[in-house]
């Protein structure tokens, strides 16, 4: 039997859940449970599902045996220390005052036999046994240890040790849900740090800025009104050294130019970099889990892309990378594109800092060697559909052709091709262009040139 919904999961898929109930049908058939033995299973699991807190699962734990077959079990829990503590016991009156005891209990995979006490190591899900703090590299959570084992039949044996398996991925479970929530905690404490101390004081910054500007302006018209008060008269005449007030107010007049350039550098740095701490750590991404972009529309080429190229222009230049800043294809004036300008000059960011780390040199037709970044834009008309235009961003860099095998992977977390050399990088960054890109509707790709590699993004305009 194919259920209606074959074509969505696909054939394969279905015929292996399928072959695993199957698997699992013939598996129960062949446990031969008693009646009193899968009421007790499903009692559990009832119960498992009733009771939140911890305590009570615990209790559950130890009692259904108990209850059902009239057997004393201690349930042990491996702490931080790689210690096993007694955290409940049905043969006590107070099954929890038995908390903060401690024993000693050798590492087993398998359970055993000693003292008339049969001892089964409860396991966690082995595939995500690392995301727990206290564990063993056997993925040993704890101990369940059953009283009077002698009284035990190999079945119900058999019984509890598929009952303490139901009990380690409950417990597995219950381990993740109590660290996933102490995480949205952290991330919820980390945003009002962040808030309160990050993104207010940096704001203070713009007004360190404004005042140094302030100082760097009147140190220049100082300079200007020295130069200007020098006359014909004040000069040594024609053939002799200048004078060492005229020299003085010559070179403070280059200090001051200087420490204009340095500044205009420093305050685009500084913009920039509040750009993505503000963009990035938005309070409404971690509420929703997810990036929430803040549409706008604006001058995409001053905005975005000229900033951007601005930046990596030393970087470009140190490693004798050419650049085409010429912006071709991108019109000065405003481009009809709603985006989130933080996301997206992030994503361009990226899109340079690989160009990089990959532009290589090549050679074109006529034998002359080439190494450069080309930045384009073109309109591609009805991309989108009927009237619903697209603005394609093009982000080109000479070298050799990533390998076509590597093209369906470009965009996937933590990929990285086979061209990346000795080159540092961990295979987030385009992956984090197309979430960006995803979020405004648009589409990332890559094409191959006849000089190198194209990296693009479109957007509906």
């Amino acid at each position: 039997m194919i259920p209606p919904n074959a074509e969505f999961w696909g054939n394969e898929h279905i015929a292996m859940v399928m072959k695993r109930i199957s698997e699992k049908i013939k598996d129960y058939h062949q446990y031969s449970f008693t009646e009193q033995q899968d009421c007790a299973l499903k009692t559990f699991f009832d119960l498992a599902q009733e009771f939140d807190e911890q305590r009570d699962f615990y209790l559950i734990c130890v009692l259904i045996p108990r209850v059902f077959f009239q057997f004393d079990c201690n349930l042990y829990l491996m702490n931080a220390d790689q210690h096993f503590e007694m955290v409940c016991s049905s043969a006590s009156q107070n099954p929890e005052s038995t908390r903060k005891k401690f024993y000693e209990f050798e590492i087993i995979d398998d359970h055993s036999f000693k003292d008339d006490c049969y001892t089964i190591p409860i396991k966690g899900n082995m595939q995500l046994i690392s995301s727990l703090t206290n564990f063993h590299r056997s993925g040993v959570l704890g101990i369940f240890e059953i009283r009077s084992a002698s009284m035990l039949s190999d079945h119900l044996k058999f019984f509890f040790e598929k009952y303490v398996n139901r009990i380690g991925f409950q417990l597995h479970n219950r381990f993740t849900t109590e660290k996933n929530r102490e995480h949205l905690q952290f991330i919820r404490n980390l945003v009002n740090d962040i808030g309160h101390n990050v993104i207010v004081p940096n704001m203070y910054f713009k007004l360190f800025f404004k005042r140094l500007k302030g100082k760097i302006d009147r140190a220049n018209a100082i300079s200007r009104e020295m130069m200007a008060k020098e006359t014909a008269s004040d000069r040594t005449p024609d053939g002799q050294e200048p004078s060492h007030g005229f020299l003085l107010t010559q070179e403070l007049g280059y200090v001051n130019e200087s420490m204009e350039t340095q500044f205009q550098e420093i305050l685009a740095h500084y913009e920039q970099t509040s750009l993505f701490l503000e963009t990035l750590l938005r309070r409404s991404h971690f509420e929703e889990g997810r990036y929430v972009i803040e549409p706008k529309q604006f001058n995409f080429r001053e905005k975005i892309i000229r900033p951007q190229l601005d930046r990596f222009i030393p970087l470009l230049q140190e490693r004798g990378i050419a650049i085409d800043d010429q912006l071709t294809g991108i019109p000065a004036q405003e481009i009809t594109v709603v985006a989130d300008v933080g996301l997206i000059s992030q994503a361009y960011a990226n899109l340079f800092s690989n160009a990089v780390k990959y532009t290589r040199e090549v050679l074109n037709e006529k034998g002359h060697t080439h190494k450069f970044v080309a930045v384009g834009m073109e309109v591609l008309t009805d991309r989108f559909g009927d009237g619903k235009d697209g603005i394609k961003f093009n982000v080109f860099s000479t070298g050799p052709h990533i390998p076509p095998e590597d093209v369906p992977n470009l965009y996937d977390e933590g990929y990285r091709g086979k061209n990346v050399e000795s080159e540092y990088g961990t295979g987030h960054g385009l992956q984090f262009i197309k979430e960006v890109i995803d979020l405004h509707g648009g589409i990332v790709g890559y094409e191959a040139t006849p000089l190198g590699n194209n990296f693009f993004f479109i957007l509906p305009r």
